[in-house]
């Protein structure tokens, strides 16, 4: 979307020269109205870098100043002479004791990667103001709004230091940021052109401003998921073409079944992922713009439209509006407004928790396999990671825990957001303002478990060798069921059935291998001989259609 002179694709992430990015989430430390507390870290210009991979968030409408990310006086102006207001910390902004700032300490998971940079305060802001300058552009658009009058509100917008942690507390007024957001910018705009200010906000409501910008926030940040997700694909399909014939032992209820192959293990794990990833695709590439007025029906752009152009006051106008505002955003123009409708949203916490799922099951099959007494895969990491602060010798799967931690929360954030499908009247109270922090909390947990994920499968060390040890723990008993089906048409199913489930308890019981205690029955030797039966218990043998199975989701899927 249009973004200061130039239209910001969504998920693109700028910071002006100077800037400060870091983990986002903290809250905008300032000095005036809202004094940062005695002892309160502060980030000096460019001191606080961000953890690899992470993306900074300050830009469009809200570029990074030089120096964002440190106590600024309340004597600070914006550049254009706009009034006195204290400057928003950039996304991510140091966090100290008594600072407020969430920063991820208590989730590791997405602290640091480019979606907590994506969701974070900073962020919302920056999509607010986006929504803003692309109303006011698309009005311009139609001849209902001076193109000079835009591009001011525009351009005031992209440089005006805006007081995110007093816009914060302002908010417990109205119940939403927009207005405290709208009075600020619109002063700002005065400062410049008091003629242009009267553009600012022009005919919409707090919930049209607010729905898109949380689309847009979701459109973001579903960028770096999805890019993260991608690489999961590319190293689940290398894993699974490479260890195609791998055998491992196939374990249900807990313990060992038939034999398996590691590769084909690997091409589930692809499966969910690839399908999880399309099908936030298609909700990414449907997330609508919101626009209704007060209460669904245009009433107030229209009554501007009439006022400023006659000629565009009619329902086409409304729809053209409509048509206008998504092409500046770069989302799709929704049929009807969708204040009390709240698909979109419930939808993209069911896809995410979905997500958050499919690598949530990586997760746990890898803490599974990677018990010291299975030792069949290992995370990879440098040196200190998985540490233990108390026992030396430990080196925990600390990625994989990460990631299951997340899949853990995410279904009961979308739940929330499934809820807000209840939204009475034309306007809910309480609704769609319960749906910003979960579905913040879908997105950055998701991307943070994708991120995660991806570091994990591209350095997971695969022990072909383990695997066979334990297929030997169990050795030919995972074979029975290949056995008893070569008797059964001599014996009967049932009978071999028997059969077989007599020597297996026995071989389990005694130590004696199932081969021997097989070729000393009569009844099993009258089908097969020793060597048949030594061949049909071999389990590396008995993993069915594991490379086929393989070979299809390849084929599918890489």
């Amino acid at each position: 979307m249009q973004s200061g002179p130039a239209r910001a694709e969504p998920g693109a992430a700028r910071v002006a020269s100077g800037s400060a990015p870091a983990a986002s989430g903290s809250a905008a430390v300032q000095s005036g109205p809202a004094r940062a507390e005695p002892g309160a870290a502060r980030a000096a210009s460019g001191s606080a870098p961000a953890a690899s991979g992470a993306a900074a968030v300050q830009s469009g409408p809200v570029a990074a100043r030089a120096g964002a990310g440190r106590e600024e006086s309340s004597s600070a102006r914006a550049v254009s002479g706009a009034p006195a207001v204290a400057a928003p910390v950039a996304a991510g902004g140091a966090a100290g004791p008594g600072s407020g700032g969430d920063v991820g300490l208590l989730s590791p998971v997405r602290a640091g990667t480019a979606a907590e940079a994506a969701t974070g305060d900073g962020a919302w802001l920056r999509a607010l103001l986006d929504a803003e300058v692309a109303l006011v552009r698309a009005q311009a658009r139609l001849g209902v709004v001076p193109a000079a009058a835009a591009e001011t509100v525009a351009r005031v917008a992209g440089t005006a230091p805006l007081p995110a942690a007093l816009l914060a507390v302002r908010a417990r007024e109205s119940a939403n940021p927009v207005v405290a957001l709208v009075e600020a910018l619109t002063e700002a705009v005065a400062a410049v052109d008091p003629a242009a200010a009267d553009y600012v906000h022009r005919g919409s409501t707090s919930q049209d401003i607010m729905d898109t910008a949380a689309v847009l926030v979701a459109a973001r940040a579903l960028e770096t998921v999805l890019a993260d997700l991608e690489r999961c694909r590319t190293a689940l399909a290398g894993l699974a073409a490479r260890h195609r014939d791998t055998p491992m032992p196939g374990r249900t209820l807990a313990l060992h079944a038939v034999p398996v192959t590691f590769g084909l293990k690997a091409a589930g794990w692809l499966e969910a992922v690839a399908v999880s990833a399309a099908r936030l695709r298609r909700v990414r590439a449907d997330l609508p713009v919101q626009l209704g007025g007060a209460a669904g029906t245009l009433a107030g752009y229209l009554e501007y439209a009439r006022l400023d152009a006659p000629g565009e006051s009619g329902e086409d106008y409304a729809v053209r509006l409509a048509e206008a505002f998504a092409d500046e955003t770069g989302l799709r123009a929704p049929v009807l407004p969708w204040h009390t409708v709240r698909t979109p949203v419930a939808e993209l916490g069911a896809e995410l928790a979905l997500a958050c799922g499919a690598l949530g099951k990586i997760a746990v099959d890898v803490l599974s396999l990677a018990r010291t007494e299975v030792a069949e895969v290992g995370e990879p990491g440098p040196a200190g990671r998985g540490a233990s602060s108390a026992m030396p010798h430990k080196r925990n799967p600390v990625l994989a825990t990460m990631v299951r931690s997340a899949a853990l929360q995410v279904p009961a954030q979308a739940a929330v957001l499934a809820q807000c499908l209840l939204a009475e009247d034309e306007r809910p109270a309480g609704v769609w303002h319960a749906e910003w922090q979960p579905l913040r909390e879908c997105l950055r947990l998701t991307g943070g478990a994708a991120a995660t994920a991806a570091e994990l499968l591209e350095g997971l060390a695969v022990h072909p060798a383990r695997m066979r040890e334990n297929l030997a723990l169990t050795g030919a008993l995972t074979a029975s069921e290949r056995i008893a089906a070569a008797l059964a048409p001599a014996l009967g199913k049932a009978e071999a059935r028997r059969l077989v489930t007599a020597c297996s308890r026995r071989s389990a019981d005694e130590g004696t291998a199932l081969a021997d205690l097989l070729a000393a029955s009569a009844r099993v030797t009258e089908v097969l001989d020793p060597a048949e039966i030594g061949a049909l218990l071999d389990p590396a043998g008995y993993t069915g259609a594991s490379a086929a199975l393989v070979d299809r989701a390849l084929a599918h899927y890489r």
